[in-house]
């Protein structure tokens, strides 16, 4: 069993949309089981909304679904506290940690990565906006320097994914052309994790 954990200091960063989409990419390589451990029930939502390639439980009864899960994605509540985010880097295989990539998002960021040490966690750059912006790339340059583990792969910002959440399915399965290169970052991202684990 793999279990990886996406939260953070920051609300509004798609923490929720990409739990739902890293599940959506692990069902398909085995048993998936989404944990919404957030207040707001947003995995819980979309999944009652339509239809998702894997189980969504909420975080009390959850015990009773994960028992022969491969794959285990834990959505958690934004703005944990520090001992919080310690213990949860230390009941999981990788800790993601979803940053929109702007300069208010930078120090919460870098305090994240102080206050987790070594722990094993990457931090995530959601809501990029498209070319010509060079926004993503210079936060992931930031973090970087900053000594913030970073993955390569950078999730662009897109109408889809309401789009997704309102028919309550993962944006591959939303039927517009145009949205495949969203869907295309959460398997880059994903084959990125699956190396790491």
């Amino acid at each position: 069993m793999k279990i990886l954990t996406v939260t953070g200091y920051k609300g509004g960063v798609g923490k929720s949309t990409t739990a739902i989409h890293l599940a959506t990419y692990f069902s398909d390589k085995g048993k998936t089981v989404l944990v919404d451990g957030d207040p707001n029930r947003t995995s819980i939502a979309w999944a009652e909304r339509g239809n998702l390639p894997f189980t969504v439980a909420d975080e009390r009864q959850a015990m009773k679904m994960i028992g022969d899960g491969e794959y285990i994605v834990i959505d958690t509540p934004a703005r944990p506290h520090t001992d919080d985010l310690k213990e949860l880097a230390k009941g999981c295989d990788l800790l993601i940690l979803p940053t929109a990539p702007d300069v208010l998002s930078l120090e919460p960021m870098l305090e994240t990565a102080r206050d987790l040490g070594d722990a094993k966690y990457r931090a995530l750059l959601t809501i990029v906006p498209p070319m010509p912006s060079r926004e993503g790339e210079l936060m992931q340059k930031d973090l970087i320097e900053g000594g913030v583990p970073v993955f390569k792969t950078m999730i662009r910002r897109t109408v889809g994914f309401p789009k997704a959440a309102l028919a309550g399915v993962p944006i591959r399965d939303v039927t517009d052309h145009r949205l495949k290169d969203a869907w295309q970052d959460y398997v880059a991202l994903g084959n990125e994790i699956m190396e790491m684990l």
